[in-house]
């Protein structure tokens, strides 16, 4: 392993250059990191007609919800290597070991050391809300090792879109809404669930462009389950839903008609789904993925924002 990994390493030097905070950068995968952001920054819109917003607080949500989404994209680093499904060839992924030649050993200390700066971050949150949370946090800390770490991994089932779905959209949410209002509602649970949805769509865009490795390697995730075009129908379905349900949500008056801005990334996701149509390779699902993380966003932020409006105007 240690002649392959100094291998790779020049193979990486060769034709990757990156200064090391580049190459660093690149690990957290960062466009993956607002699967964290947005829920916290959902969560705590929804608090603001309960009163006024503890902004520390609210910044120690984020920080954490952040680490422990990077910690958990490092152990996918680490176990994907490990498992053999990170190699020279692979497309869309970090690639600290196989394009860079660091030492897989290196990635797990990081990860593990974020989950530990996670930590404290966690007691203040628990000190100024329920020691509850820390067992929801420990919960959140357990899965994402879980997701791809341990005997029976997480990310080698169909569950792998719905487990980060409900922790990533519903759970953060729910934690951040909490944190600031000491309590749980109908609205802000419902309002959690076309979220959770598109958190999902990554998952899925993620295992539709590497299904034929994944099986090779023993995998059953959704996509390998229903094949490429299903996965790809059940995408732009999922995406249907998600804007559907906030439709809904304001049509029976449980949300604000600010919320119909998320309306304004349903293009986004139109073209995420017909990129998928046709496509064959990992690289030619590279723009595809690339927009359904994008609607993430952009859905999310919009939501924030209607949200936002809905209480100060």
């Amino acid at each position: 392993m240690e002649d392959r990994i100094k291998r790779n390493g020049e193979i990486g030097k060769m034709t990757h250059p990156k200064t090391n905070w580049q190459l660093w950068w690149k690990q957290m995968r960062p466009h993956t990191l607002t699967a964290s952001f947005t829920p916290v920054l959902i969560g705590t819109a929804l608090a603001l007609p309960f009163g006024d917003i503890h902004v520390p607080l609210f910044l120690a949500m984020l920080l954490a919800a952040l680490i422990i989404q990077a910690a958990t994209n490092l152990f996918n680093e680490y176990y994907d290597y490990k498992r053999g499904l990170d190699t020279e060839e692979s497309v869309g992924i970090g690639g600290a070991t196989v394009h860079y030649g660091i030492h897989p050993k290196v990635i797990l200390s990081l990860a593990i050391a974020f989950f530990a700066a996670a930590v404290p971050l966690g007691v203040y949150i628990c000190l100024n809300s329920s020691w509850w949370v820390a067992v929801i946090g420990t919960c959140c800390m357990a899965v994402g090792y879980l997701y791809t770490g341990g005997p029976y991994p997480i990310a080698y089932t169909p569950l792998g879109e719905l487990t980060s779905g409900t922790l990533m959209g519903i759970g953060l949410i729910l934690i951040a809404f909490y944190i600031q209002t000491g309590t749980v509602t109908t609205a802000s649970v419902l309002i959690s669930v076309p979220v959770a949805i598109l958190i999902g769509c990554i998952m899925l865009s993620n295992n539709i462009r590497d299904r034929e490795g994944d099986q090779a390697h023993g995998r059953r995730t959704l996509a390998i389950l229903l094949g490429h075009d299903r996965a790809v129908t059940l995408l732009a379905g999922m995406f249907t839903m998600s804007y559907l349900w906030v439709v809904g949500l304001v049509a029976t008056g449980t949300v604000s008609p600010w919320l119909l801005l998320v309306l304004l990334s349903a293009p986004k996701a139109v073209k995420a789904s017909k990129l998928f149509v046709g496509k064959t390779t990992p690289m030619q699902m590279m723009p595809a993925m690339k927009e359904t993380a994008q609607t993430n966003t952009l859905f999310g932020m919009l939501m924030a924002a209607g949200l936002i409006c809905a209480y100060f105007l």
